[in-house]
């Protein structure tokens, strides 16, 4: 039989279950390999480092089939001239076909300080540390979020909610928040950190962080807890793969998404290469365009010429549990609908996965 082995249960190799295991070849069998007995909606982390979410709502369970066994552990080395998958505990998986789909990792961007001295929401495991940092500070305490970019307003908003009494300040690195969209949707974010007392400090630029202070620019700023949400990087054990990679660490792939040395292995989601944003949305997008090239090459078809662009709906945002943001089609909505349209998407994503 062949083996097709997905190292990660993020949002990619999700949607490639979903579709391909309903009509998975007679003769392929898939193995999942994650570090977790189920995947966890990282979209969501905010909440659960800020109070408002517990584990078992941002968690879905990993899809059921006779032909798709999961192992749990961490992945330590990827030996493709063996074709072989490593884990900690000395276990080998072997594959035909490879997917990582691992992640990424907070990206600190050579700030002294900034690894260990911030808290972060990348992980389950490091959001609840976070959450238990933010939950035991003392009434009157002050909390700086690095990173004004969708994760950082989220975890701002969803934070004020949860803990009205602490001092919130929130450091973009622009001029505005969500420059790069519409003004319409930044001055809405704005003036709902406005009235609800968040201090958003624009055009900052941290330089340094120590423990119990951060330094924007030159000024000195003390702060009792300061949340990272400030870039991303794929995952060490793909930054070190011995392939071509972009700026950012991540494997340059094929339009088939297939490293360019190897059409075996796969990469999809933050790990890839891309000139679109790393999302979750991009990632299933990516996904659904593998299904189509391994069912191809299983039944030894030639793929497209070219495969179609992938294209971006656009984005939701939540400030706190009533309000929120949406950019779609080159629309904004805000306020409760928009709110509703994000709780909605996540209720139909847990049940096209449960």
């Amino acid at each position: 039989m062949g083996k097709l082995v997905l190292l990660g249960g993020g949002y990619g190799n999700m949607r490639l279950m979903l579709r391909l295991l309903p009509n998975i070849p007679l003769d392929t069998e898939v193995v999942l390999v994650d570090r977790a007995p189920f995947h966890s909606l990282k979209t969501e982390f905010y909440a659960l480092a800020a109070g408002t979410a517990t584990d078992k709502e941002i968690r879905v369970d990993f899809p059921e089939h006779e032909r798709l066994s999961a192992v749990y552990g961490e992945v330590v080395e990827i030996n493709r001239a063996e074709k072989v998958v490593i884990l900690e505990d000395g276990q080998r998986i072997e594959y035909d076909d490879l997917v990582i789909g691992l992640g990424c990792e907070d990206k600190y961007h050579g700030v002294p300080g900034a690894e260990e001295y911030t808290y972060s929401i990348q992980t389950m495991a490091k959001s609840r540390s976070t959450f238990q940092s933010l939950c035991g500070l003392p009434a009157g305490s002050t909390v700086g979020i690095v990173g004004a970019g969708l994760s950082g307003i989220e975890l701002a908003s969803e934070l004020r909610e949860s803990r009205s009494d602490l001092k919130i300040k929130l450091f973009d690195r622009g001029p505005r928040i969500l420059k790069d969209f519409p003004e319409k949707l930044s001055k809405y974010v704005k003036d709902w950190f406005v009235k609800h007392n968040v201090e958003v400090i624009a055009n900052s630029n941290i330089t340094k962080i120590e423990q119990g202070k951060i330094y924007n620019h030159e000024e000195e700023i003390a702060l009792d807890t300061v949340v990272w949400t400030a870039g991303v990087q794929p995952v060490k054990i793909v930054r070190d793969l011995e392939v071509e990679k972009d700026k950012q660490g991540r494997p340059l792939v094929t339009q088939y998404f297939n490293l360019l040395d190897d059409e075996h292995v796969y990469v999809v989601g933050d790990c890839a290469a891309s000139d679109l944003p790393p999302t979750a949305q991009l990632a299933e997008e990516q996904a659904e365009q593998i299904v189509k090239v391994l069912r191809m090459r299983w039944k030894g078809e030639n793929l497209p010429e070219k495969m179609p662009d992938i294209k971006l709906k656009g984005f939701m945002g939540a400030l706190g549990k009533k309000q929120g943001f949406v950019y779609l089609a080159d629309t904004t909505v805000t306020g409760r609908i928009a709110r509703l349209m994000k709780s909605g998407l996540l209720w139909y994503y847990k049940r096209q996965n449960d």
